[in-house]
């Protein structure tokens, strides 16, 4: 047994969460005793946060983190940071929009001891071609400037060990927007063991998404930039 944090992100998502709860909760007890399940709310201007706190006296596990808005990159980094602080043995992170299946957790957990970092791989997708796009550019640009092969940078389903992220995170700039693509990069350039698994990528099940092509698009210009900075520092640790 080992002690598993799950980390879920939530901004403005008082359609979802409550089921998103429910759903995901039955995975923590898979882990020993400590385990909990991280909602960190991202300063959510609707009931997202009250259910959150009303939740938790039907989920004792249940750790609900209240923050200033600041988006997902950071909240998931604040996640992870959190969990690293509290022992975490493994973390997993996923998102509060429902487009990830909670039956597919185990599989992953039941491979936790043969790689240091477990992800999903999105081989059908729900949310558009607009984003099965992005994705693809997104590798691109991975591949032409840290010169690393990453199957789905961004996937949010990945189960980490918790000693590795511990050790790479601080190349992780704390308001970075795609932190889980960098995560990704710097557990394939550091030539861990990472495993892809297929999951099911379903569309978004209520409320609407916060980032649209448009933002997408703005992100991808900056991160050109920022890759060429960030592959100096990963490069030369």
């Amino acid at each position: 047994m080992d002690k598993l944090f799950i980390v879920i992100p939530a901004y403005n998502e008082q359609e979802n969460i409550e089921d998103i709860v429910r759903k995901w909760y039955p995975n923590v007890l898979l882990g020993e005793e400590g385990s909990r399940l991280v909602v960190i709310d991202d300063g959510s201007k609707d009931d997202t946060g009250a259910k959150l706190e009303r939740l938790k006296a039907e989920f004792p596990l249940l750790d609900v983190r209240h923050k200033q808005n600041s988006g997902h990159g950071p909240s998931i980094l604040a996640g992870y940071k959190y969990a690293i602080d509290e022992g975490a043995d493994f973390i997993f992170q996923t998102d509060s929009d429902g487009q990830t299946e909670p039956g597919e957790f185990p599989e992953f957990w039941e491979n936790r001891k043969k790689y240091e970092m477990i992800v999903g791989y999105r081989k059908e997708r729900g949310d558009g071609v607009g984003r099965i796009v992005t994705s693809r550019v997104l590798r691109l640009l991975i591949f032409l400037t840290f010169h690393v092969y990453v199957k789905d940078a961004n996937t949010p389903f990945r189960l980490m060990k918790g000693s590795v992220l511990e050790k790479e995170i601080k190349y992780v700039p704390k308001d970075y927007f795609l932190t889980n693509v960098l995560i990704s990069v710097i557990f394939t350039k550091r030539r861990y063991r990472v495993k892809y698994l297929p999951i099911t990528f379903r569309p978004r099940q209520g409320g609407t998404n916060s980032i649209d092509l448009r933002k997408i698009t703005g992100i991808g210009l900056k991160s050109v930039g920022d890759f060429v900075k960030l592959n100096r520092i990963i490069s030369n640790p």
